[in-house]
């Protein structure tokens, strides 16, 4: 039986895509550069090929990693390639807006949990999010951090053990987050309760993450933080 949201103790967030609005910050700079350069883009195309160069052999951490993305998918939507758009596309990250629900429904969830940032970005950039978010983190796990990115469950392991230094368990985790591919499915995998947020309910495919080899079916699912935080407002009767 599934735990009723007011049982949890600690949230568990994936932040980039579920709380910071990634693909309207990637396509912004990108038309950006592409106005610049006299020439029209597609954000779904260009979300498309971002995707298909961030996962590759050589992939680095992210968003330093947006410098070589950049560099290989520039000329594809004829943008100019040279390594001064990638460093713009980078340093981009630092702006990215908080979708408009975030900082609120992270407030209020923060009223009754103990919310903990699980990102594959690193920490500088996750200091900027954080900020756009209000800083509403109890504690934060980054790449830098962790020595490695989600799916690997070595992720998950260090914030169970994190947890559990303060006397709590997987199971008293609520794991909060729209990627199938990075959260979802390994969150289910390692027996936690898991929440899809849909960020993406109304367009179609993946946009910029990676798609699942197989759909999870979550435990909680709303297309929004609002969705949540109303639902955990409600189960707690207030």
């Amino acid at each position: 039986m599934i735990k009723s949201l007011p049982e949890f103790k600690y949230m568990t967030f994936d932040v980039v895509g579920t709380l910071i609005d990634f693909e309207g910050g990637l396509k912004s700079c990108l038309q950006e550069i592409a106005t610049e350069a006299g020439v029209q883009i597609d954000g779904e195309e260009a979300l498309s090929l971002y995707r298909a160069a961030r996962y590759s052999d050589d992939a680095d951490l992210f968003p330093d990693d947006l410098v070589r993305v950049y560099l290989a998918i520039a000329t594809q939507l004829g943008l100019p390639s040279e390594e001064a758009y990638g460093i713009r596309l980078r340093d981009s990250a630092r702006t990215w807006k908080a979708f408009p629900d975030s900082a609120e429904a992270m407030a209020e969830l923060a009223r009754n949990y103990r919310l903990i940032a699980m990102t594959n970005a690193r920490r500088w950039a996750l200091e900027h999010f954080s900020n756009a978010l209000g800083n509403p983190f109890h504690a934060a796990f980054t790449a830098d951090d962790t020595g490695t990115e989600k799916p690997d469950p070595a992720f998950f392991h260090q914030v169970f053990d994190f947890v559990s230094r303060e006397g709590a368990s997987k199971d008293d985790i609520l794991h909060v987050a729209q990627s199938q591919y990075h959260d979802i499915g390994v969150s289910r995998d390692l027996g936690m309760t898991n929440c899809w947020i849909q960020r993406r309910h109304a367009q179609p495919g993946y946009g910029g993450t990676i798609e699942p080899a197989e759909f999870t079916r979550p435990d909680y699912h709303f297309t929004s933080m609002a969705g949540l935080a109303e639902a955990a407002r409600t189960a707690r009767g207030n």
